[in-house]
């Protein structure tokens, strides 16, 4: 799996834990520090490997209560939104969800990715990185305008993440609403704990993630393994959660994302609204797209065993060939058994180019290959 770890060590009293902390220990999660949180990592008696084989071929679930939990809420609180985030809110309606970018205003690079899920006119639920949850927060707060409020809920809620082809039996089984369309969410309840119902995911196959209070989320965690077994369901950290994302292309910020890496460098300018009058950044990101310069991101599929990891330098497959690019994340897929990455590369690479990632003193071999990696049903 690529390198989740942001230095800190897991027990420290710095971190925060998720009201499911409990639960993890009880299954032998062997946790570590992800965005100021202590995390499962992997569990007891799985491993990656089956976590990952779990999500594809069946279900699984994760405890994404790190993620942060926005509420915008006041007259015009959709329309300060929209003038803040990259994404269009124009493009959906009450009811539905949206992935944007939170970028700054002077660089255009891109403090946070995120999902903004449209309730109405006047509020909406944001779900940030763990990391720049608060940095998200101030920035709206900062340029709000009189009666709109931004409510960091991250102590209060909780998100757990339910992922695979078999998620809609194991949700039916809850009495939870299931089959609405991809980037929707409803309202539903699990006893007398309330429920936002939402199919979004970050894995690559059809799947849903569940905003609940965090006081209700021990009983529906514990219902979800309990009414899911016959469904093959599995718990899942965050190294099968990095393998997933990985085969789908998916970014992560810090990696793929970050205040030096632009939407432009990264290939989702799909996620901006460039008609927009106004969003942060805006002037920076129309003139970078408009020069057509700087590296872009690209897959990486090995021709031999090599397994690409954060940093490693990519350069031309010919002897004296120069530098290209940097792996920005790279690990084992665990589908096709060979090893795949994400790297920022020159614009003179294009896909079905052979390159050669630096490995600790050998060269291996790599396609650069249009992600993702593998076929999924994500809807």
């Amino acid at each position: 799996m690529g390198d989740l770890s942001d230095g800190a060590s897991p027990g420290d009293s710095q971190l925060r834990r998720s009201p499911l902390h409990d639960r993890h220990v009880a299954l032998g999660a062997k946790t570590a520090p992800f965005g100021g949180w202590e995390m499962p990592l992997e569990y007891a008696g799985g491993g990656v490997l089956k976590e990952h084989s779990a999500v594809r071929e069946a279900v699984g679930v994760f405890d994404v209560s790190h993620l942060g939990t926005l509420r915008v809420r006041g007259r015009g609180a959709r329309a300060h939104v929209d003038s803040c985030l990259t994404n269009s809110l124009d493009r959906i309606g009450p009811g539905q969800a949206q992935y944007t970018l939170a970028c700054d205003e002077a660089t255009g690079g891109v403090v946070d990715d995120l999902i903004a899920y449209l309730v109405s006119d006047d509020d909406l639920l944001l779900v940030p990185n763990a990391a720049n949850a608060a940095e998200v927060a101030r920035r709206l707060r900062a340029a709000a305008p009189d009666g709109i409020e931004v409510v960091d809920l991250h102590e209060q809620e909780a998100i757990l993440a339910v992922q695979g082809p078999r998620c809609d039996e194991v949700l039916a089984a809850l009495g939870l609403p299931v089959a609405h369309p991809y980037m929707s969410f409803e309202s539903g309840a699990v006893g007398d704990v309330r429920v936002v119902v939402c199919r979004t995911g970050y894995t690559g196959e059809r799947g849903y993630e569940l905003v609940l209070p965090s006081e209700g989320a021990p009983r529906v965690w514990d219902q979800l393994l309990e009414l899911g077994a016959p469904y093959g369901i599995r718990p899942c950290g965050l190294g099968a959660r990095d393998t997933l994302r990985t085969e789908m292309g998916y970014p992560l910020h810090g990696h793929e994302l970050s205040l030096d890496i632009s939407p432009v460098k990264a290939r989702v300018v799909w996620a901006v609204g460039w008609d927009k009058p106004a969003f942060w950044g805006r002037e920076v990101l129309v003139a970078e797209r408009a020069a057509k310069a700087g590296p872009l991101l690209r897959g990486l599929k090995a021709l031999g065993r090599g397994i690409p990891r954060p940093g490693m330098q990519v350069t031309g497959s010919d002897e004296g060939d120069g530098a290209l690019g940097t792996v920005t994340s790279g690990t084992f897929s665990p589908t096709l058994r060979s090893g795949i990455g994400l790297a920022l590369l020159d614009r003179s690479v294009v896909d079905g180019d052979v390159v050669v990632v630096e490995m600790r003193g050998r060269q291996e071999a790599f396609t650069v290959t249009k992600p993702p990696f593998v076929e999924t049903s994500i809807r």
